[in-house]
């Protein structure tokens, strides 16, 4: 895990507060530089680019950035413009707004624009990403799957992501929409990832040597597929309850952090 997450990140569950004390874009604008800051935000996730953009535009500029490009790349030719490499590749961050995270593996994935993004990353440029764009950061992505249900099986829809980190699986709305059950299915279905369910309003700031911290007003589950004995996973009978015997869960509000490299909960301050 040490050299798969090799920048910095910041991940939200989502329906991270706008217009209040805001802590989670506060910390992205200190994270992107505040003065001197070029932020990209990318509204590829959205059908309503021009909405989304237009809000977190006045968001950004009344927490003191003045830079800030809107990019709605829409297509593959988009993600393959000369214009819209060079507006990429001189940010000092990048936030993908919510949206459908197949849209952006899906326009995004193979282009020049994605290339651009992976060379920042690389750089230790912050890549931002918020619900959709949340999901979206793991080498292997939550894409549907049963919300307010117990665990069933052959129930869940995964899909290669970005790859910005790897060997886990993040679900986002977590608490919020229910969703224990369908990251208990993603971990038994591939016990080595650790699976991450982020709240609303609540993020991982992940770091390149593999740790997170919680930054956010509620929690983050961390689901360790490591330690399970049994399953029924894999046995026929689809769509029946999931069993799954010994699996390690830690819930984890502000004040703690994780080390993905060695499975452990860190006190960060009382």
């Amino acid at each position: 895990m040490e050299d798969k997450a090799r920048g910095n990140l910041v991940i939200i569950g989502g329906a991270e507060d706008k217009y209040g004390e805001s802590k989670i874009l506060k910390y992205v604008t200190q994270m992107v530089g505040e003065s001197g800051a070029k932020l990209v935000v990318m509204t590829t996730a959205t059908e309503k680019p021009e909405e989304v953009g237009l809000e977190y535009r006045n968001v950004f500029e009344k927490l003191g950035i003045r830079d800030i490009d809107i990019l709605n790349i829409n297509t593959r030719d988009d993600a393959n413009a000369d214009a819209n490499c060079a507006k990429v590749e001189k940010a000092t961050g990048i936030f993908f707004t919510g949206g459908d995270q197949l849209r952006i593996t899906s326009i995004l994935g193979g282009t020049r624009v994605c290339q651009s993004l992976n060379k920042l990353y690389l750089q230790g440029i912050p890549v931002i990403g918020t619900s959709a764009g949340a999901s979206v950061m793991s080498n292997t992505m939550i894409v549907d799957g049963n919300n307010n249900d117990p665990a069933r099986k052959c129930t869940l829809k995964m899909a290669p992501g970005l790859g910005l980190i790897q060997e886990v699986i993040i679900d986002q709305h977590f608490d919020q929409r229910g969703r224990i059950g369908r990251l208990l299915c993603g971990v038994a279905e591939n016990p080595e990832m650790l699976g991450i369910g982020i709240d609303e309003d609540t993020s991982i700031r992940v770091y390149p040597d593999a740790h997170f911290e919680v930054v956010g007003t509620n929690a983050v589950t961390v689901i360790d597929g490591k330690s399970i004995k049994s399953s029924n996973v894999s046995e026929l009978s689809p769509d029946e309850i999931l069993a799954i015997t010994n699996v390690t869960v830690h819930v984890l509000p502000g004040g703690y952090g994780f080390d993905m490299k060695n499975r452990e909960v860190m006190r960060l301050h009382k």
